[in-house]
């Protein structure tokens, strides 16, 4: 993969296709902003959360309402233009942008409203994850969702939705009732189980491929307080940690989940001065169950004489947005990604290894569990392949500055190689760089081909093509089978 680099831009450069009259005139359609280079706000436009990657739109509609996505879409359509939708613009391989096109900026269309008696709630196509933890908890409700606020509820929704929730409430697509879209030939639609079925089979994991989504209808669930935190231990008791992590979670109740993680302990409050910038391993818990159960629950963790367990009462909220001050927009990021089955003891090994070389205070890896209710949606009930995984891997090089960026890149991708024999195949899209067909098909399996099918159906032209990106020609077969 080969990143972009910074190019300046003198002015309003039009793409082929485009004339200064076709721009006024889509402009005068607008509700909301058009921004073009030159304009003041036009750097802020294409800032992205990955700050490794510069983009240079041609144009940049902040819509407002659903008519302006439509009329978005028609112009990309019919000026045959690269078009790009950008959500909450966390996609670490910054696919919210393109350059010299046309981005349909959702980031103003942000509404949350919450039916308490139904236990839904409808959420237009812009908001984060924030947005509706703030709508929801004012009724003892959350959607199962990731574990950074600011991140879109759009892009992590397509992708599949893996988080603090998954064990108990599956993953964000298991409770997406419907959503609302405009497709590549300007019809808005929605799509159910009972409406547009096929496309409402695709949109759950298969990313952006077949529309604009301007909304959002989600079931909610009972959760107010939890028990929520981080339990550390020193960076060499990674594998006795690993190993018994393996085995007691995936036979803990679904109401306790947590994902392991390495991490350099971060120079702040509530961590103690003792432990700042020190490597370590842990678990971030999550638990929604009887809190009177919580001190059995525990007493295996507290049993393993951790160096800090600051498990605490605290609203969902909290803990959804507990690491969003860590990881700010504008860093340096390389994500690589896989889904894993199994833990086994050499795979630990090499995980411990690459551990202790964590190249920065915000490189990390994370294991997120995939068990409990995900597991009991089945492997082709949506376009989410993975069901039998046990964890989606995540390695992440993070740092603030430029010049760290072919050191973190390089950690990730040496650590990416050392464990990818020992993953499923295939990878959440929500965790990919732009990585390639192959590892796009890999990642949906035996899935891909339906996925084709209704590409043809909606986008034959792949209008919607910046993205994890669903081809509508033939399939090839993989060169390498998982």
């Amino acid at each position: 993969m080969t990143l972009e680099t910074h190019r300046p831009q003198t002015g309003p450069r039009l793409p082929a296709g485009l004339t200064p009259d076709s721009v006024e005139l889509f402009r005068a359609q607008l509700r909301g902003a058009l921004i073009q280079p030159g304009d003041a706000d036009y750097a802020e436009a294409c800032q992205l959360y990955n700050a490794m990657i510069h983009k240079h739109p041609a144009m940049v509609a902040r819509c407002a309402d659903v008519a302006d996505v439509i009329a978005a879409v028609a112009l990309a359509r019919e000026r045959k233009l690269p078009l790009a939708v950008r959500g909450g613009g966390h996609n670490g391989g910054g696919l919210g942008l393109v350059d010299d096109g046309l981005v349909i900026d959702l980031s103003r269309m942000r509404g949350v409203r919450v039916d308490p008696e139904a236990r839904t709630v409808r959420v237009s196509g812009g908001a984060v994850w924030g947005d509706v933890d703030h709508a929801t908890h004012a009724f003892g409700l959350a959607v199962p969702s990731g574990i950074i606020s600011t991140t879109g509820v759009g892009g992590l929704t397509l992708g599949g939705g893996l988080g603090y929730l998954t064990r108990r409430f599956g993953l964000t697509i298991d409770n997406l009732l419907a959503v609302d879209m405009v497709l590549a030939d300007g019809r808005f639609v929605t799509a159910s189980e009972d409406k547009h079925p096929d496309l409402f089979w695709a949109v759950r994991g298969g990313g952006g491929n077949f529309g604009v989504v301007t909304s959002f209808l989600f079931r909610a669930n009972p959760v107010d307080t939890v028990l929520g935190g981080p339990t550390l231990w020193p960076l060499d008791r990674a594998a006795e940690v690993m190993r018994w992590y393996r085995e007691f979670l995936p036979n803990a109740p679904e109401d306790l989940s947590g994902f392991f993680a390495f991490l350099t302990v971060p120079p702040a409050p509530p961590f103690p001065e003792a432990l700042h910038l020190q490597k370590m391993c842990g678990v971030v818990w999550c638990y929604t169950g009887d809190p009177a159960r919580a001190d059995e629950l525990f007493a295996p963790v507290k049993a393993l004489k951790p160096a800090l367990h600051g498990v605490m009462p605290m609203p969902f909220p909290m803990l959804q947005s507990a690491f969003d001050a860590l990881y700010p927009p504008g860093h340096q990021w390389y994500w690589r990604a896989d889904f894993v089955r199994e833990l086994p003891d050499a795979a630990i090994e090499r995980h411990v290894d690459f551990a202790s070389r964590l190249p920065s205070m915000q490189s990390t890896m994370h294991l997120y569990p995939i068990d409990g209710a995900a597991h009991r949606v089945g492997p082709h009930d949506t376009a989410f392949r993975f069901r039998d995984a046990r964890w989606s891997e995540v390695i992440v090089g993070v740092d603030p500055s430029p010049e760290q960026a072919g050191v973190i890149s390089a950690w990730a991708k040496d650590y990416w190689s050392a464990l990818h024999p020992y993953s499923a195949g295939g990878a959440y899209v929500n965790f990919m760089m732009e990585e390639g067909q192959e590892r796009v098909q890999a990642t949906y399996g035996d899935n891909y081909a339906r996925l084709v099918a209704v590409k043809r159906q909606y986008d034959p032209d792949n209008l919607f093509h910046v993205n994890q990106n669903i081809l509508p020609g033939p399939v090839k077969p993989p060169s390498v089978a998982h």
